[in-house]
């Protein structure tokens, strides 16, 4: 749909969401006023520091079948860059945090304990999650005795705090983990400061298992390797560089202008560290890769590529596994997305460096992490044919009994960022799908954006008219629309209620790109 100035006078994106940022609120420190390429984090050497694995959490207590976390975000000086101590916010004062290990139908509570100065909201990405566990980003912790008042009046949230939704403290979240085996992660979702919570550290794995996954003898323990990828810029004392319009993140949401687009960094950090090294032995790895930067898209690939075979052999998706193998020679992965893939290793000889690159990137952020092979494995692995079994009662095009259209639209006035030409807005409804309805979405961006769905897993069915592409196997939440049309089924099982989707560019999310949808 073309955009006039009647449509933006219906969508409402005059008057006051046409304003620009206030020129006032662009003042400060000069090097705040950088232009979007030229800030420069400290140089570091790459492939020297071991790359960290985040540690699973142990519960606080269980019963027969519930395991029960307590989680305190707070803030910790850190060392990320080598020689350098870094202020960061972080669930238990680490970035990533720790990780949850969980069973598929072993219910998880989490006491979320907010020690930070601002309100926080927790959302399971990829959980199939009562609304009221969800992370819905009006459903604010406060800090314990924090005044609402803090939070200035402006026009992107002053009709948002709703005091009726707020908990000071702590918040329980149940986790139900009806659900197959899949790598979820938890992150910030506050309305209006995703982006900056998230840069400054509240992002953690979560990660389900079942009997299928166990039955299959995939790689495990040393061999089985997370690998959350983000990156960052960092100021000449090697504090976070956040380009925050007020970086008190109480007032004005959003960020300078020329970071409208999504705030990205000239350093790769892969598990909080930058450009690690990881030896292996010469055999069969499971890595689990998570895109969990604000705005930046990679294309992974090996250097060198093995002499035979596939560099990545996919497993399964952001939603588990997939129903058989698939090589890929680079993995496109926007923010957000999941991939979980099998590596060999034994394909190079004892000795041999093997730099995973971003064929996106450029100078320091073409390359991610690197992998020394140290000897051949004296055990492995055997890669499996099948994988998950077909799914009886999986969702077909033909039981859609909706079709819906969305247009993800951004920088329009002000830097609002719209879907259908609209902002956020929590008292408005977009769609209502019936519990355990089956829908097709055409997804629509301008000009790209990584799309996410709460609660409702999807397929995609193509893209342009034509085949997916081949990063769309298995069941996701997250899906780039690079332009153009991506039409994708959901069935909406699990719960009744309020969620959002949204783009997951952190900085598009902030300003606006995001809508309600009600299960009825």
């Amino acid at each position: 749909m073309p955009i006039t100035r009647r449509s933006l006078l219906k969508a409402g994106l005059t008057g006051a969401f046409g304003l620009a940022l206030p020129v006032a609120r662009l003042a400060g420190p000069i090097s705040r006023m950088i232009e979007a390429g030229a800030v420069s984090s400290p140089d570091v050497a790459r492939f020297e520091v071991p790359l960290p694995v985040p540690q699973a959490i142990e519960p606080s207590s269980r019963e027969a079948d519930t395991d029960y976390y307590t989680i305190t975000q707070r803030e910790a000086r850190v060392e990320i860059l080598p020689g350098y101590q870094t202020t960061i916010w972080g669930y238990e004062g680490s970035f990533p945090g720790p990780t949850i290990e969980a069973r598929s139908g072993r219910k998880v509570v989490v006491q979320m304990r907010n020690e930070l100065p601002v309100p926080t909201v927790t959302h399971l990405h990829g959980g199939v999650t009562p609304p009221e566990s969800d992370g819905y980003p009006l459903d604010l912790t406060l800090p314990l005795g924090f005044d609402l008042g803090k939070l200035e009046p402006h026009v992107a949230h002053a009709t948002r705090v709703r005091a009726d939704r707020c908990i000071e403290g702590a918040r329980t979240h149940v986790y139900p983990n009806q659900q197959r085996a899949a790598m979820l992660w938890y992150h910030d979702h506050r309305s209006d400061f995703t982006g900056p919570q998230v840069y400054k550290g509240l992002a953690g794995l979560y990660i389900i298992r079942d009997e299928i996954e166990d039955e299959l003898e995939l790689p495990s323990g040393e061999r089985e390797v997370p690998l959350m990828i983000a990156d960052r810029i960092f100021d000449e004392d090697g504090g976070l560089y956040y380009p925050s319009v007020d970086d008190s993140l109480l007032g004005q949401p959003g960020v300078l202008p020329n970071f409208a687009d999504g705030v990205k960094g000239d350093v790769i950090l892969v598990n909080g560290a930058p450009w690690p090294r990881l030896e292996v032995v010469g055999g069969l790895y499971r890595l689990r890769f998570l895109n969990a930067s604000n705005a930046r898209i990679y294309e992974l690939a090996l250097d060198p590529p093995p002499e035979t075979g596939s560099s990545f052999v996919q497993i399964g998706s952001d939603g588990g596994l997939l129903e058989r193998p698939l090589g890929h020679d680079r993995l496109r992965m926007s923010p957000a997305e999941r991939f979980d893939v099998l590596v060999d290793f034994g394909a190079y000889q004892p000795g041999t460096e093997v730099t995973l690159r971003n064929l996106r990137g450029t100078g320091r952020t073409a390359e991610v992490m690197r992998f020394a092979v140290m000897r051949r494995a004296s055990e492995d692995f055997s890669p499996p044919a099948r994988l998950a079994p077909p799914e009886e009662n999986a969702p077909r095009p033909e039981e859609a009994v909706r079709t819906r259209d969305f247009q993800f639209t951004g920088h329009l006035f002000g830097g609002v960022s719209t879907i259908n030409l609209r902002p956020f807005d929590p008292d408005r409804i977009d769609a209502r799908p019936k519990l355990g309805a089956t829908e097709i979405w055409n997804l629509r961006a301008d000009p790209e954006h990584p799309v996410h769905i709460h609660l409702a897993h999807f397929r995609v069915l193509s893209r342009d008219g034509g085949p997916p592409s081949p990063y769309d196997a298995g069941w996701k939440d997250t899906v780039l629309v690079p332009g153009g049309n991506v039409r994708v089924l959901l069935r909406f099982d699990g719960y009744r209620g309020r969620y959002v989707f949204h783009c997951h560019n952190l900085e598009h999310e902030d300003m606006m790109m995001m809508a309600n949808f009600e299960v009825v």
